[in-house]
């Protein structure tokens, strides 16, 4: 090989011809990969029907009109899913993604690492001129002290000088509602030269989704409502008066209350009783 053949070679390794748009037609669900660039199918998504979501309702039926209003190719603001854990924010995601393609949309989703945010203009690219629109959801978004991967999110949420294909819509869901450590944010304003600078250059990203839907501990009605609803669309018989005791033993032992731990127990009692959970 000659040396202008091996450094068109390695100019090629460095710049990778751009990646081909995939068969959106294969899946309803992609998962982004990087190293290299890929859309990966995802031929079944782990996700439970939008009715068994209970306790969350006024976050749930926003975020189900704002997904419409998308799919039918109207203005929808990005979502930010935040607050306990355990509370059904990725679920609902999923469930509404669901529930609107029930309805006939062409609506795709798309799973996105915090750690490949960087790749994300070019994932943009793929999906720009695709026919159908696309849920850009990345699950569990938050920033330490020195990430700086913030800053390609604000691609997808302002879009640049090209601006956020009108086809991709942005939902992400975090523990944290400003995205980052509290402490973080008072280290800013203490360490800083420009304190009240270096904070609202960070505190600010969140404040770039139109949505902010919380999502809260919730009580113990609404925990037994939630396993009572699981065990009436799925099969499971149990009498009320055990159910609330083994649940709120369950619940004991785990030291929290929501809607994961509820799902764990039924998970168990399901086993027990010899229910198989498609």
């Amino acid at each position: 090989m000659s040396e202008l053949d091996r450094i068109a070679a390695a100019l090629e390794r460095m710049a990778p011809a751009p990646l081909e748009a995939p068969d959106f037609d294969a899946a309803e669900a992609f998962v982004w990969h990087v190293s290299p660039d890929r859309l990966v199918p995802v031929p079944k998504v782990a996700r439970v029907d939008l009715s068994l979501l209970l306790g969350i309702d006024r976050a749930r039926d926003t975020l189900l009109e704002n997904t419409r209003q998308f799919a039918r190719g109207y203005p929808a603001n990005n979502a930010l899913l935040w607050g306990a854990r355990g509370m059904g924010k990725s679920s609902v995601v999923k469930a509404v993604h669901a529930a609107v393609r029930a309805e006939g949309a062409n609506l795709k989703i798309v799973e996105l690492q915090r750690e490949d945010l960087p790749s994300v203009s070019r994932l943009l690219n793929l999906m720009r001129d695709a026919p159908c629109r696309f849920l850009l959801f990345c699950d569990d978004l938050s920033f330490s002290h020195d990430d700086q991967h913030y800053k390609s999110l604000k691609a997808v949420l302002d879009g640049g000088i090209e601006g956020r294909p009108e086809n991709v819509l942005f939902y992400a869901t975090s523990n944290r509602r400003h995205l980052m450590p509290r402490d973080m944010i008072e280290n800013e304003r203490s360490s800083a030269i420009n304190p009240s600078e270096a904070v609202e250059e960070k505190v600010s990203l969140s404040d770039r989704f139109g949505l902010w839907l919380g999502f809260h501990p919730c009580s113990q009605d609404e925990y037994l409502a939630m396993i009572r609803g699981y065990c009436d669309a799925l099969g499971v018989a149990i009498d009320e008066e055990t159910l609330r005791a083994e649940a709120i033993e369950w619940q004991a032992t785990r030291g929290a209350r929501s809607g994961r731990v509820a799902w764990q127990y039924f998970t168990d009692l399901a086993g027990r009783k010899g229910v198989a959970l498609g």
